[in-house]
């Protein structure tokens, strides 16, 4: 009951001239000026745009538009957030209509700096720094600036990540690290072509496909490489790891039903259009190699059953430098800053080292390794982002890059497309259960962290005492 009774009081607004009683008392918050309510409201949309576009969950986008609303003196806004687009109402009272605003998220291109730019933004507001207006100019700032640096850095990145995953992957040969860096960075610059001409994304996950697994039947034809389906694993890995895995099992887990839906289903069409090029290359190689007499069964049967070789404790540390490399490059990859990319590398190594630990020596199964993994790479990342300040999505995700089952998804796909066996469903059943293991691993490691937080947090606040000698800090300033 009074609860209600203060929330009423919070509600009501009344002239201060008319006698208590009377039917015309206003329900409602009292709010800024309208121009400067829409100012507020696009800042929020713009914000979480932005964070829509990296791959955060759409709760971390509802807390943070909410956050910098309330902020400017808007608290009761509703959002909704869905894949494509994000809605905030201002509720603005009984006399008053509601102020809605939509934005529709439309281009996902991921760049690290400027989400850290962003969340640097968002601190200052929720802290009280910046007005409005300021900093409405300066996210403007950070939303033209371009990428931190040019275009070929990011593709020997991703050349340097399939390099990673080929020796993560138990190929120990220097001209499979090759192979699998040149075909990843031919993959990258065509994309990029063919981003800029507007091909959707389904076409050309399939040409990534068709070019990555043509390098290694060409490579198994001249007998270059001896497993030639490492390269094709890794070219496959890189391909998967921009897929929003971990926003994906975040929005399910927390209950954005529909959202979740969104990316699971573009997940869904992507690695179709990554089957289909890898079908379809398969099929054609069949082809072109029975014509020519090339021992096809034999050359294929390579390609397709290559195993990865048993790896014993000595080689745990080769595997974590693998890791980390692999998340480092792809945290390169998206344009992280320093920081990150150090902390990222950090997690990756992680990753793979306790995947591995489980996995060959205790001999648990790799479902449940992955799952262990990611969750001691989001427990330790949810307490280490926060400290250091850098996004958490970026540790989120690229420590569940060195894991992703690239190799299980190659295998099932020359099952079903070479051997024509059923087995292969179950094997890409296998590849998916591992995927959104890691997704779940990562979110439960997050949450697992929220009261190593909050202690920290309270310890810090203990230990340096009180800031201010005089009256308390405001926690709102102008709007203007």
């Amino acid at each position: 009951m009074g609860i209600t009774q203060r929330a009423r009081g919070v509600l009501r607004r009344r002239d201060p001239a008319e006698p208590v009683g009377t039917r015309n008392a206003v329900y409602g918050p009292a709010l800024p000026e309208e121009s400067t309510v829409h100012l507020v409201m696009d800042l929020g949309l713009r914000i979480g745009e932005v964070q829509m576009a990296s791959g955060a969950g759409a709760s971390d986008v509802t807390a943070t538009i909410i956050g910098v609303v309330s902020a400017y003196g808007l608290p009761h806004c509703e959002v909704d957030v869905i894949y494509t687009s994000i809605t905030v109402s201002c509720y603005r009272g009984t006399e008053e209509v509601p102020i809605t605003s939509l934005r529709v998220v439309r281009n996902r291109s991921i760049d690290y700096t400027r989400l850290a730019d962003v969340e640097d933004l968002v601190r200052k507001i929720t802290a009280g720094e910046l007005s409005a207006s300021d900093a409405y100019s300066e996210l403007d700032k950070i939303t033209s600036a371009p990428h931190p640096f040019p275009r070929w850095v990011a593709t020997l990145a991703w050349a340097g990540m399939a390099a990673s995953l080929s020796v993560l992957l138990g190929g120990g040969d220097p001209l499979l690290a090759v192979v699998a860096a040149v075909a990843t960075a031919l993959v990258d610059r065509i994309g990029r072509f063919l981003n800029k001409r507007a091909l959707p994304f389904f076409f050309q996950q399939a040409v990534g496909g068709v070019i990555a697994t043509s390098i290694a039947l060409a490579c198994s034809m001249l007998r270059i490489l001896p497993t030639p389906a490492l390269a094709v694993a890794a070219s496959i890995i890189v391909l998967l790891s921009g897929m929003t895995v971990v926003g994906s099992m975040q929005d399910a887990i927390t209950g954005y039903n529909v959202t979740a839906a969104g990316r699971i289903a573009e997940l869904a069409l992507m690695s179709a259009g990554l089957i289909a090029g890898v079908v379809l290359s398969l099929y054609v190689g069949v082809q072109v190699f029975d014509q020519l007499g090339r021992d096809t069964a034999e050359l294929l049967q390579k390609v397709g059953t290559a195993r990865i070789e048993s790896t014993t404790a000595l080689d745990l540390p080769v595997q974590a430098l693998a890791g980390a490399s692999t998340s480092a490059c792809f945290a390169l990859a998206s344009y992280a800053p320093p920081r990150p990319l150090v902390i990222a590398g950090l997690g990756g190594a992680v990753a793979a080292g306790v995947s591995g630990t489980l996995t060959n020596v205790v001999g648990l199964n790799a479902v449940l390794a992955g799952a262990v993994a990611t969750t001691v790479v989001g427990v330790a990342g949810g307490v280490v982002t926060r400290r250091l300040r850098i996004p958490a999505l970026v540790i989120a995700v690229s420590g569940v890059a060195p894991l992703l089952p690239g190799l299980a998804t190659y295998r099932g796909l020359y099952e079903i497309a070479v051997v024509r066996d059923p087995a292969g469903m179950s094997t890409l059943m296998l590849a998916a259960a591992t995927g959104l293991a890691l997704g779940a691993g990562v979110v439960l490691g997050e949450y697992l962290a929220q009261p190593v937080r909050t202690r920290l947090g309270r310890l810090e606040r203990r230990l340096s005492g009180p800031r201010l000698s005089g009256p308390l800090r405001p926690t709102r300033r102008r709007l203007e």
